[in-house]
């Protein structure tokens, strides 16, 4: 299994980033527009359709507002992955930033690449898009 493991500063309130997160149906609208172009919920599974067309079936296993953490797993969809388990969740920094981890397990092996690319994407469109909306700093 490979983990994949990313923390980055963001220059927006711990709120705001978790306020985007949370919203977990509108994806491509609050937090990854472009990046990600569809989000559709199913009961306690969403739909996330990429730019490259891939689909993914994620089942939310966690949402804890007091932590700014979710936790999904992918259960379907175009990825073809035996296991992927992840966690986006976001913490308090001095001067109103941010810090934004999000760790991925992933099997086979293999994917760990190719999902990686697909992560730092997907993190340089989060950080741009929060930081583009964030309310200025007082």
């Amino acid at each position: 299994m490979a983990t994949i493991h990313r923390d980055v500063p963001i220059d927006a309130a711990p709120e705001e980033i978790w306020a985007a997160i949370r919203d977990w149906g509108e994806v491509h609208h609050k937090l990854a527009p472009g990046f990600v172009t569809d989000t559709r919920v199913e009961g306690d599974v969403r739909l996330v359709t990429f730019e490259d067309g891939t689909l993914v079936h994620e089942l939310i296993v966690s949402l804890d507002d007091d932590a700014r953490r979710i936790a999904y797993a992918v259960v379907g969809g175009s990825l073809n992955v035996f296991h992927h388990h992840a966690s986006m969740q976001v913490f308090a920094e001095a001067g109103g930033r941010s810090r934004f981890v999000w760790i991925i397990d992933v099997q086979p092996h293999s994917l760990a690449e190719p999902i990686a690319a697909m992560v730092d994407q997907g993190i340089r469109t989060i950080r741009k898009t929060l930081e583009a909306t964030a309310a200025p700093a007082s």
